[in-house]
């Protein structure tokens, strides 16, 4: 077995890219302390393309392949288009703590989706552990407290939810992509539309253009460009083009942990204790969801992988 193709280099990528996403959310309220949401986006999303300008090489073994531009279009417009656009106006709105716990529910999302596009199989564990986990995201957004930098954290977290939906056609569409064309030649054209996407955005009558650099948060949208956006994508396309993807969306579960105890570090956020409570029930859910297979065993029921 070639080391490239090894599971266990695929399960490193994952959490590599969990702990930059997790990251990501601190960096994105460092940003909007000096930046319109749309600005930190667009910044974001052109330094990733930039950097890609450099590794063009690496893309000329992937040809198009007839039948796939809806896909590749509909993956871009699910992530980073409309899910970059939700997630900007949730952390308006709400924590990064509260944000990241709610997004932990990709796994039992993308779990339900794969039934019905991937043929893959929901179980009677799934059903509850999603269940659970939607109830401990509405008990989460209804005792969040109201500060400065969360305003309104029902709705933050209600739109991180419909940003999690967005992500779940991504999840999708890319595992069915990444058997045509590599990962980083996806994560590429994710950056260029993005870019395009949301430089269009710019132009609405809501954007706020900045009137000064502020080198604090101009750092934080080079980080999320160059590290998270390119870094994080690359090492997660990477991860779910060698494992089924219930498997590598799984490693979601991982975000909030890391995402706690950057913004209780960082931002000195704190949850309240019976949000704590409500964290627990959303990752109990989406432990209880888990199921445990025989060695040889996938969801795609494909053999070993």
């Amino acid at each position: 077995m070639k080391f490239s193709s090894s599971p266990w280099l695929a399960y490193v990528g994952l959490v590599l890219s969990m702990v930059l996403w997790a990251s990501s959310f601190v960096a994105i309220k460092i940003a909007y302390r000096s930046y319109d949401p749309m600005v930190v986006v667009f910044g974001r999303m052109t330094v990733a393309s930039l950097c890609f300008l450099f590794l063009m090489k690496r893309f000329r073994r992937n040809e198009y392949r007839k039948g796939t531009l809806k896909s590749i279009l509909f993956m871009a417009l699910c992530e980073p288009c409309l899910y970059f656009l939700f997630e900007a106006k949730a952390l308006e709105q709400t924590t990064a703590s509260q944000a990241s716990i709610v997004a932990a529910m990709l796994p039992l999302m993308v779990a339900v989706a794969a039934r019905f596009f991937l043929k893959e199989s929901v179980s009677g564990r799934s059903v509850i552990g999603l269940a659970m986990a939607m109830i401990g995201a509405c008990w989460l957004s209804l005792t969040g407290k109201v500060t400065a930098g969360a305003p309104n954290p029902a709705l933050g977290n209600f739109l991180e939810f419909v940003a999690m939906i967005c992500a779940t056609g991504y999840v999708i569409t890319l595992k069915r992509l990444t058997a045509s064309y590599s990962p980083f030649f996806l994560t590429a054209i994710q950056a260029v539309v993005g870019c395009v996407f949301y430089f269009m955005l710019l132009f609405l009558p809501t954007t706020s253009f900045p009137v000064r650099l502020d080198p604090v948060g101009a750092f934080a949208i080079v980080y999320l460009g160059a590290f998270v956006t390119l870094g994080a994508y690359a090492l997660y396309n990477f991860g779910i083009s060698k494992i089924p993807a219930n498997q590598a969306s799984s490693f979601i579960n991982l975000i909030p942990v890391f995402t706690i105890v950057f913004a209780g570090w960082i931002l000195n956020e704190q949850l309240t204790s019976q949000q704590y409570l409500a964290a627990c029930m959303i990752l109990a859910g989406v432990f209880i969801s888990q199921e445990i297979r025989r060695e040889g065993e996938t969801r795609f029921g494909l053999g070993k992988e």
